[in-house]
């Protein structure tokens, strides 16, 4: 019988052993877990970038101001801030029907723009649309506490208005009507009053747009609800006395 030859032998041993480790090398690309990795690797970066858009949180976004209910209908405002810079206004709801629909068509542009050039609820009312006019100016001072309160207005110079702290009276009712007030505080000390409510109609409109300014600046200049009364305006002045303690009450706790 013929008998292999041991060089043979090694040839087709180191041969076989050839293969196999060229097998396993073209398998191992397909299990390493560093392949899955660097796949995903990519997808962190992104994410990370998210956050950085809460910078747009600081004097920017979107918020509605309460209804303002009035004698023909409910206003309510809705403000687009930046930077702290209103850039947009918007009436949500504003009277309908009748001579209200003409009126509102009238005053909400112009009270619109009015909001996003002044950059405050402290805007002149249209003519021929008293009520509209106070409604808007009061929601859109809503918007803005609102705004305030979630840290987001960008408006005021220092780090004082970030301490600045707005209050709202419960209401006190009169013989001729609610009346609310809204103070701001800043270092223990009053630094805005106005009112919220206050009676509508007939000679009380007359008395409230009397009365009212004299006693916002009464409020602002002693920090306290012990102020005068308003001669003719005795009623109002009662509720606007209570609602401010009410107010003083909440900001002092």
């Amino acid at each position: 019988m013929r008998k292999s030859h041991p060089v043979r032998r090694v040839v087709l041993a180191s041969a076989a052993t050839v293969s196999g480790i060229v097998l396993l090398l073209s398998l191992k690309p397909a299990s390493d877990p560093g392949g899955a990795s660097a796949a995903g690797g990519a997808a962190p970066p992104v994410a990370a970038e998210q956050p950085q858009g809460g910078a747009q949180a600081a004097g920017s976004g979107t918020v509605t101001g309460d209804a303002a209910q009035t004698q023909y209908g409910p206003v309510q405002v809705r403000l687009t801030m930046n930077g702290g810079k209103i850039t947009k206004a918007e009436a949500v709801q504003a009277p309908q029907g009748g001579t209200s629909t003409q009126k509102t068509e009238l005053a909400i542009p112009r009270l619109n723009q009015a909001a996003m050039a002044t950059g405050s609820a402290d805007i002149d009312a249209v003519s021929g649309a008293t009520y509209t006019s106070s409604g808007y100016k009061q929601s859109m001072q809503s918007a803005l506490d609102k705004m305030k309160a979630a840290g987001g207005s960008g408006q005021g110079a220092g780090g004082g208005s970030a301490q600045a702290r707005t209050v709202t009276g419960s209401v006190a009712q009169t013989q001729y009507g609610p009346v609310q007030v809204r103070i701001t505080v800043s270092g223990g000390k009053v630094t805005k009053a106005e009112t919220v409510r206050a009676p509508q109609g007939g000679t009380s409109t007359q008395k409230t747009e009397l009365a009212v300014p004299r006693l916002n600046q009464a409020a602002v200049a002693t920090g306290s609800a012990d102020i005068d009364a308003v001669s003719g305006a005795t009623y109002t002045s009662n509720g606007y006395k209570e609602s401010l303690q009410s107010a003083l009450d909440q900001a002092g706790g």
